[in-house]
């Protein structure tokens, strides 16, 4: 008996952080499908608020506004759903069953939310020297950083650029 209840518990020990492990595969997939979902829906935005989506009007441009400054970033007072430029997106924080679809539905299978225990964040500042820092200033450029972290606390992390053209 002394010598199943050893193996039992060495059996268990060889198991029980394999089923732990087994799981980390299947949020990192979660994670990279959100970060990817949240890039793709940013990027299909304006630069800004004072650019045209067909990239007829640029902001700063001509007789065209200037562009959003830098301390003014973020959503212009409108639910997400109806976020019209990527610096809107500045800010964005969701968790767990708060994590919305673009038109501001849960997401889940089966009444089931898929990203319970996860987080996402995005930050979206002027960088138009691409070096990855806030230049604090309006630019060309702005850089769009995606974080998801996993109910196991590992972070995806997706960053792309939006220029001004």
């Amino acid at each position: 008996m002394l010598v199943f209840a050893i193996a039992m518990t060495f059996f268990i020990g060889l198991i029980v952080p394999q089923t732990t492990r087994s799981i980390d595969p299947i949020f990192q997939v979660r994670a990279t499908e959100l970060a990817q979902s949240l890039i793709n829906e940013i990027s299909s935005k304006s630069f800004d608020e004072h650019s045209s989506r067909n990239a007829s009007e640029r902001c700063g441009d001509g007789t065209a506004p200037a562009c959003t400054l830098p301390n003014a970033l973020g959503p212009d007072s409108e639910s997400r759903s109806a976020y019209n430029d990527v610096d809107d997106f500045e800010g964005l924080d969701e968790r767990d069953g708060n994590i919305l679809s673009a038109t501001g539905s849960t997401i889940g299978i089966n009444g089931r939310n898929l990203y319970q225990g996860f987080r996402a964040s995005v930050s979206v500042f002027y960088d138009a020297d691409l070096d990855g820092s806030n230049d604090g200033a309006v630019g060309a450029a702005k850089l769009i950083t995606v974080r998801v972290t996993t109910p196991s606390s590992e972070e995806v992390v997706f960053s792309t650029y939006r220029y001004n053209y």
